[in-house]
């Protein structure tokens, strides 16, 4: 076999980094692979046995490939590539019987804990299998179900705060290890990324324990392998899982050293400093020693609040007003306004304002002898009335009388305006 040099620098028989990470929860955990990243979920639940196996456990296994791992998985569809992992991972976990089916019993025939490993693949950069198996046999060893105890026919279930929870026994860790053939078994590569596996002519997996057991081997691609190749990817494997089983024992010590000192633990822990999203400022020195003085002065300094509380004012029923104001200018004529209408013919339109409507008896008589033509031009109590030319200015003369009339009302309230400051 020749070896090759690789796109991202690795040599033949490498395997990229593997970074194990634990949620706050026993038996969640993140594996990352290089860029390959798998979220692992272990659950359980009491339910009846299967009818000829009354005294053992049930194990179930479900891997899911999401859009958000990579574009090219469809959602909702079991592609033959999810269904040849899924059939790979229960023949190297539960056919291998690594774990202690018959210590999940609580009673015979009756009452058994089944154990579901939910494995997510987050991001998709090639060797889906070995992130998987790894994933999936790190959350096992960190899971912890609930203590039990049978006094008769009952059983009691016991929380956390009751008793320990209890981990699971488990015999051996098979791990799987890909490889990957090109040119018909001319060229081999240790875990081959998304872009070797799309130009591979074959891939051999082989899932072992440290204690270079094979517990499935499968092949795929068509095609021919001597048997000296089988035997020197076994012995490469041998010790590729020995070094990952080493690593994921400190995991799981170091993980389980933090949770017994108390100190912080789960996903957000394990981000580094360096990173945008976990980016922690220095702490500036702050000098206290003198904040009550200072807080004194500014005290002092500031002015008393008012202890008069004003009364409300109620003008007319229905309503009321707190404290001093100012009249209800809506629709008040503005500047340019009153300037157009003192340079407009007699022909213009009069705009009477809401505060004008008191006298509209007045208008609205003298324009009854010659029926003026009544239009609302706006949303609110604008009225434009358009008059004859017969008597334009006396109905000018009663426009600016009721105004005349009006405008007394609004000086004792610029007056009030005035005396505000003085208070």
């Amino acid at each position: 076999t020749l070896c090759l040099q690789r796109l991202d620098g690795r040599q033949t028989y490498d395997y990229r980094n593997i970074k194990i990470s634990f949620g706050t929860d026993y038996g969640c955990c993140v594996v990352e692979l290089g860029k390959t990243r798998v979220l692992g979920q272990v659950s359980c639940e009491l339910v009846s046995p299967k009818l000829n196996r009354a005294t053992e456990g049930i194990l179930f296994f479900n891997l899911e490939l999401s859009q958000m791992a990579a574009p090219a998985f469809e959602p909702g569809r079991q592609s033959d590539l999810l269904v040849k992992l899924n059939r790979l991972l229960e023949r190297c976990l539960r056919n291998s019987k690594c774990i202690d089916t018959e210590s999940l019993c609580v009673v015979a025939g009756e009452k058994v804990w089944q154990i579901r490993v939910d494995l997510h693949l987050l991001n998709h950069d090639g060797n889906i299998i070995d992130a998987a198996s790894i994933a999936a046999i790190v959350a096992l060893c960190h899971f912890r179900r609930p203590d039990v105890s049978v006094q008769g026919d009952e059983v009691t279930l016991y929380t956390p705060e009751e008793r320990d929870p209890v981990p699971l026994s488990i015999h051996h860790m098979p791990i799987c290890v890909s490889f990957a053939f090109f040119q018909q078994g001319t060229y081999l590569l240790v875990d081959p990324n998304e872009r070797e596996e799309r130009v591979m002519d074959g891939l051999l997996v082989l899932a072992m324990n440290k204690h270079r057991e094979i517990c499935t081997i499968q092949s795929s691609g068509g095609i021919m392998l001597l048997k000296e190749q089988v035997l020197r990817c076994s012995k490469i494997a041998g010790v590729k899982v020995a070094e990952i089983t080493e690593l994921i024992q400190k995991a799981l010590e170091n993980d389980q050293k933090v949770r017994k000192e108390g100190g912080k633990f789960g996903f957000a822990e394990s981000i580094a400093n360096q990173r945008i999203t976990a980016f922690k400022m220095e702490k500036a020195p702050i000098d206290t020693s003198d904040v009550e003085e200072k807080a004194e002065e500014i005290i002092a300094e500031a002015e008393p609040p008012s202890e008069v509380v004003s009364k409300p004012v109620l003008w007319t029923p229905g309503t009321a007003q707190i404290g001093e104001g100012i009249e209800n200018s809506w629709g008040d004529l503005e500047d340019s306004e009153k300037e157009d209408e003192d340079e407009g013919g007699s022909d213009e339109a009069i705009i009477l304002d809401s505060i004008t409507m008191d006298t509209g008896v007045e208008v609205s008589n003298i324009g009854s002898q010659d029926a003026p033509i009544v239009l609302s031009d706006s949303e609110e109590e604008e009225m434009i009335i358009l008059e004859p030319d017969k008597n334009p200015k006396k109905i000018r003369t009663k426009t600016i009388s009721a105004k005349q009339e009006k405008a007394p009302s609004k000086k004792p309230v610029k007056k009030r305006k005035k005396k505000r400051p003085a208070n």
